[in-house]
């Protein structure tokens, strides 16, 4: 039933259990829709891995044109193979943070190319009349291999060995997995048949650049933080204290009056929208509830005015009453409209609770022996969880901040990873609300619904690239550290962590997205240290 009270802030569940850290956990499983592990979260930061390292961003070259050295030493994760003469390779900037490299390959290394892929299928052909590994003549390979297989192979390792070399300008810039030849290879294959040469593009997707307009702006941030009353400390371990006194009580029938403040109804609750023309009303299906189970002292968490117009009524007897849905309830369709409610109450409760004293302390909490020291721990803990909902709710609004003053160029790939992982991250969580079958499945993960899904969110999806590119940037520029030993702490837990759910995991990547959690919990804590934050409470 939707009668309850929502903001459209987020909600967060408050955690009294000390045993359980309720904030800056590094070690929240987050499984990459890919099937990529990408395990961390960092407060409402989905971190994604930055594919780059932001300490080594450097202004992207204008269109030019240079020569690879054949002899030039290892550039992009591949191993370079020396190469009998130099390829010529132009580069030009594309737009969304991307290069394309025209990669121009001499004949002198197609030929090489040639006579090692010739040489390969010698190896392995069986060619009738020639012992295995014998030399075979060139012309009977080719015939019994075919034309056709030697020129594909001969393409294939040309653009294997030269890759390499290709991306030698790109070298710290660009992203991993963003490379893409875009030449057709049947054109390649072509060329090659024709010329003897070869002639291909690329198109690398480079580190962004961070533009901070104003320049230095988030060394002077002051924001306005809205905190929800329900975390006050005071507040919040009173009801904490009355939850827990009332579960110790039992539930009694009400046989001899109407509905009063602390009793608990069952409601059966129908609801229709008002209009003088009764053709046009129509019922309010999310307001409507069968068996509903109303605790009257959360009269304030529901619609406004329902408790108040249900006050009195007595088990069998029937109450209608107009309510209108206030301008910022949850559900957008329904804020404004005038609605007629009809409650029918089927059963009425009080609750018979005994004494809050002493007596009752271990009871309330194990351990406590006085009722003082219960609303004493209590308090600490909701005062905990106060703090940690400040830090919160104060980085959510930095970090909108900082996205709103710094531009950059994102890569397609880049947008496509972290949609990508929003994507799994909600795939998760509907599998873990509900059992889907194979084909259900399936359809959720096509390439059709998680395109509609990326362009659907790509808002979103670029507020939190840019916040992740404005946070790496600060640590950079600020000089920002963290100690070695925290590294390894966080890293030897996640791992544990992974093992302990049979998972498997990549140390290395498992290093990188915690070092990135930690550089952002430094430039998170830098900022709060340097702004201006004014609290209000709403």
């Amino acid at each position: 039933m939707e009668l309850c009270l929502s903001s459209t802030t987020t909600t967060r569940v408050l955690n009294l259990n000390p045993s359980r850290p309720s904030h800056n956990s590094l070690r929240n499983p987050l499984l990459h829709f890919n099937h990529t592990h990408r395990p961390f979260t960092f407060l409402k930061l989905p971190s994604p891995s930055r594919q780059f390292h932001l300490r080594q961003l450097q202004s992207p070259p204008n269109p030019s044109r240079f020569t690879a050295s054949a002899s030039s030493s290892v550039a992009t994760g591949n191993e370079k193979d020396q190469l009998p003469a130099d390829i010529e390779v132009k580069e030009t900037q594309e737009p969304n943070c991307s290069v394309r490299l025209s990669v121009q390959v001499p004949p002198a290394v197609c030929d090489d190319c040639y006579s090692r892929v010739l040489n390969e299928f010698m190896k392995q052909a069986k060619v009738p009349g020639f012992r295995p590994g014998k030399e075979v003549p060139e012309s009977i390979l080719i015939s019994y291999v075919g034309k056709k297989n030697v020129q594909k192979a001969t393409v294939e390792s040309i653009l294997k060995r030269t890759l390499p070399h290709a991306m030698s300008s790109v070298t710290g810039r660009a992203l991993r997995d963003s490379v893409r030849i875009v030449t057709k290879f049947s054109e390649m294959e072509q060329t090659y048949s024709s010329l003897n040469s070869l002639r291909y593009d690329v198109i690398v997707d480079v580190a962004p650049q961070v533009k901070w307009i104003p320049e230095n702006g988030y060394k002077n941030l002051k924001i306005v933080v809205e905190i929800d009353s329900d975390i006050d400390a005071s507040r919040a371990s009173e009801q904490e204290l009355r939850r827990r006194h009332k579960s110790l009580g039992s539930m009694r029938i009400v046989t001899d009056r109407g509905l009063q403040i602390g009793d608990v109804a069952v409601l059966d609750i129908s609801a229709t929208t008002v209009d003088q023309d009764e053709s046009n009303v129509q019922k309010i299906p999310s307001a409507e509830s069968k068996g509903f189970h109303f605790d009257t002292e959360d009269g304030d968490k529901v619609l406004p005015g329902f408790l108040d117009s249900i006050i009195g009524i007595k088990r069998g007897e029937t109450k209608s009453f107009q309510l209108v849905f206030p301008e910022s309830w949850k559900q957008e369709n329904l804020r404004g409209v005038h609605a007629q409610f009809t409650v029918e109450c089927k059963e009425l409760f009080y609750r018979d609770l005994p004494e809050l004293d002493d007596s009752l302390a271990d009871r309330l909490l194990t351990g406590c022996t006085t009722l003082n020291q219960v609303k004493e721990l209590l308090f600490q803990r909701c005062l905990e969880v106060e703090q940690t909902a400040r830090e919160q709710a104060t980085d959510n609004v930095i970090l909108d901040q900082l996205q709103k003053m710094v531009e950059a160029d994102i890569p397609q790939s880049l947008f496509e990873e972290q949609g990508r992982q929003f994507y799994g991250a909600k795939l998760l969580q509907i599998q873990a609300n509900m059992k889907l079958n194979d084909q259900q499945l399936a359809s959720l993960s096509s390439p059709k619904a998680v395109n509609e899904y990326l362009e659907n969110q790509k808002d979103n999806i670029l507020n939190v690239i840019k916040q992740n590119l404005a946070v790496g940037d600060i640590y950079k520029r600020e000089n920002l550290q963290f100690s070695t030993d925290e590294l390894v702490k966080e890293v030897e837990n996640s791992i544990a962590e992974f093992k302990s759910q049979k998972q498997e995991y990549d140390e290395e990547r498992v290093r990188e997205q915690v070092q990135e959690i930690l550089e952002g919990a430094k430039v998170l804590e830098w900022l709060r240290e340097h702004a201006e934050i004014q609290f209000i409470t709403r």
